[in-house]
């Protein structure tokens, strides 16, 4: 009997695997479980167009619906893992089903982090991170509703530039001083927070939410102190690792399901991928990842190793956020450390920050410069020392450069 494989979480790192699988001649059954209603489909384009409305429904899904059939995967939609057994290797599903597997795959991604202050439960709060979330939000998201922002992140400041564009009144609360601070150099965060201002949204930074009141369903927030009256409240603070699975099976997990570089778990039989995992960076420290990037990488690894062909996984990670008629494109990890050299103006809406450390580029942030994205990556991969006048000097072409 051909060997099985089981994926557990039909999001893009399950579907790049069974891509992947098929693609490096593995032809045994495969399985593939998803609590939600829908086969795989991206994420990204929810916040952005796909709330906007230029996006439409059919345009998400990463396969056409004929595909899983086609290539032999089952799809068991709407349905939920309960618990592995390693022993015997099976799944026991939500419904008291059992799949029994000779390799395992644990895509089962991430969640939203919820807030935990009081009125927090109240209707008219959401949260974003499915297709339903998404259509949920719509009949409220309409033009001079008032939409407070909780969370000055990608998923936060995406929604924001929505709203804007619909003819909403929008408020984003964001903690600390600075916009996307955990992601962006303190350029990126100021040169983002005027195009939003610019674009009429308030900005409360500096600003803790500290309870929600309604009658009912939600009407204002308390933020700072302060009263707000709201319409609408959208939470974006994060999202905490879908991993529980995992450790009540004994396997490890560090905010995150603990893997090699090969995406293998510590046991044989076992693998996962995408944001749900931990693993050793390039750079030799632990990370979890939460970006298409990993999800795809890690999916071909864990494939690869399941087929025999193990390589390890050091690939670059990269992420990107639409906002207004700006695209952000990073790739690499940055530190507080970085030098940071700016090329281009700004003000011209047209340029990027260079983070070189000990004297090599170490990550990019590029605002509407795809050259120097694309550059950027290339050396952030290659490891590449580049003087930072040279950087800087928008006279010398990037080509030129390399």
């Amino acid at each position: 009997m051909p060997e099985s494989v089981v994926i557990i979480g039909a999001g893009q790192a399950g579907a790049q695997a069974v891509q992947s699988l098929r693609a490096e001649g593995f032809d045994g059954p495969i399985t593939m479980v998803g609590d939600e209603a829908y086969p795989p489909y991206q994420r990204p384009p929810l916040s952005k167009a796909y709330l906007l409305g230029t996006f439409e429904r059919p345009r998400l899904f990463l396969k056409a619906d004929s595909y899983y059939a086609e290539t032999g995967c089952e799809l068991l939609l709407g349905t939920s893992a309960k618990a592995i057994h390693r022993a015997e290797r099976t799944v026991e599903l939500s419904d008291g089903r059992k799949l029994a597997y000779d390799k395992l795959l644990l895509t089962t991604g991430a969640r939203v982090r919820k807030l935990k202050c009081p009125g927090a439960d109240l209707p008219g709060i959401h949260y974003l991170k499915t297709i339903a979330d998404v259509d949920g939000l719509q009949e409220a998201f309409q033009p001079g509703k008032r939409i407070a922002i909780v969370g000055g992140g990608y998923i936060g400041l995406e929604v924001a530039a929505v709203g804007a564009k619909r003819g909403l009144d929008v408020t984003v609360f964001e903690a600390m001083d600075r916009l996307m601070a955990r992601a962006v150099s303190p350029q990126l965060s100021s040169f983002y927070a005027a195009e939003h201002e610019k674009a009429g949204v308030k900005l409360k930074l500096r600003t803790g939410v500290e309870a929600f009141e309604g009658n009912g369903k939600v009407e204002r927030i308390i933020a700072g102190g302060q009263r707000y009256d709201t319409d609408i409240v959208l939470v974006g603070i994060g999202v905490v690792p879908c991993d529980e699975l995992a450790t009540h099976a004994g396997l490890a997990s560090e905010d995150g399901i603990v893997v090699d570089q090969n995406a293998r778990t510590g046991d044989p039989h076992i693998w996962a991928a995408g944001d749900c995992t931990r693993h050793v960076g390039r750079e030799g420290h632990s990370l979890r990842l939460e970006c298409v990037q990993n999800a795809i990488d890690q999916a071909k690894h864990a494939a690869l190793a399941m087929v025999g062909k193990h390589k390890t996984y050091s690939e670059v990670p990269w992420f990107w956020s639409d906002q207004y008629d700006l695209k952000l494109q990073i790739a690499g990890l940055a530190r507080p450390s970085d030098r940071l050299v700016l090329r281009g103006d700004p003000a011209s809406r047209k340029f990027a920050v260079f983070h070189l450390r000990d004297g090599a580029v170490a990550a990019v942030e590029a605002v509407n410069a795809a050259p120097e994205y694309l550059m950027g990556k290339k050396w952030v991969g290659e490891g590449k020392k580049i003087a930072p006048q040279m950087l800087a000097d928008t006279s010398v072409p990037m080509k030129q450069m390399a």
